[in-house]
């Protein structure tokens, strides 16, 4: 049910390292560990080390997120977290701190800092609104500019000109990324985590 391959435990289990990121590979579907959903200006983000979610901060305008905005488990990006996603065309809330089931259909590269720091492209999987969005372009170009003013703009009362987004890409570039952050997480991270 919930794509956990571990045996029943009396402590909480950090999803963020026992999850595999892939539910079904063919299929482009991989588990989000949702953080924030959309329309929100809180920043909440889980504690890498314990799994717990923390509000990382208020976001500091009214901006709020125009997508609901996660992490692959078992991924590490260039930026020394967990390999982001946003889930496009969400109904209804997404809380945060669950886990959903979502569809590959692109990346958008990204800049913050100086540090890529890529968000996949997805749609719930098992919404059937999405089943005929395939691809980032499906969404509509409005889509694509909504979120890139959003991501460039976010932090300009506090670190203004920090975030750039690069573009948009395809569903191949996107599971590129993820194998190479799944390669990345094994090499860098696993070897941190406790027996």
């Amino acid at each position: 049910m919930a794509n956990i391959d571990h045996k029943p435990s009396k402590y909480m289990l950090n999803l963020q390292h026992v999850l595999p990121a892939f539910v079904h590979e063919g299929k482009k579907i991989v588990n989000g560990l949702i953080e924030i959903n959309a329309n929100s200006i809180n920043k909440y983000e889980f504690i890498i080390e314990s799994g717990q979610l923390k509000l990382d901060r208020v976001g500091y305008s009214s901006l709020a997120y125009p997508v609901a905005y996660g992490l692959i488990p078992q991924t590490w990006d260039k930026d020394n977290d967990l390999l982001d996603c946003v889930v496009a065309n969400v109904t209804e809330p997404l809380a945060p701190g669950c886990l959903a089931e979502v569809r590959v259909i692109g990346v958008m590269k990204f800049i913050d800092s100086d540090e890529e720091d890529d968000k996949i492209i997805t749609v719930l999987a098992d919404d059937k609104r999405m089943d005929h969005i395939v691809s980032y372009k499906d969404l509509g170009p409005h889509w694509q500019e909504e979120t890139k003013h959003y991501f460039e703009h976010y932090k300009d009362l506090k670190k203004p000109g920090t975030g750039k987004v690069v573009g948009f890409f395809e569903v191949d570039e996107a599971m590129k990324i993820i194998h190479e952050c799944m390669e990345r997480y094994d090499a860098e991270y696993r070897p941190k985590l406790e027996e």
